[in-house]
């Protein structure tokens, strides 16, 4: 999921739960406006993702992995904001529905995390 500033959901994408959530990360970025400010883990602290947005004249503020020999410029103090994306995640769990995943078929998971996002950030 990509989170605006506000911590709205922006993008959801289901993933396999074997797999890793940088595969994804870059077509979900490409639905966004290019100019934008890129806050994530240490998990995606990859070469290509990195290129690929600043390709885009994205700002990245992604933190170096412990094992990277050359490391990039890390704007802590920008990186605090990651929390928002955390929050949003716990707001959606709190639909009991969405956090013990009952829905069987992709297509309804997506479409009850999709009811949970418009009743929790949107019907204020």
């Amino acid at each position: 999921m990509i989170a605006d500033a506000h911590g709205k959901p922006k993008v959801i994408c289901l993933t396999a739960g074997h797999r890793h959530d940088i595969v994804p990360a870059q077509a979900m970025l490409a639905a966004l406006p290019p100019d934008l400010r890129v806050i994530a883990d240490a998990a995606y602290d990859c070469v290509d993702l990195r290129d690929w947005l600043a390709q885009r004249q994205s700002r990245v503020v992604i933190p170096n992995r412990k094992n990277r020999r050359k490391p990039y410029p890390f704007d802590a103090v920008t990186y605090k904001r990651r929390n928002v994306v955390e929050r949003t995640f716990c707001r959606l769990k709190d639909f009991r529905r969405v956090a013990m995943r009952f829905d069987r078929l992709d297509a309804t998971f997506i479409a009850t995390i999709c009811i949970a996002a418009v009743v929790a950030y949107f019907l204020k």
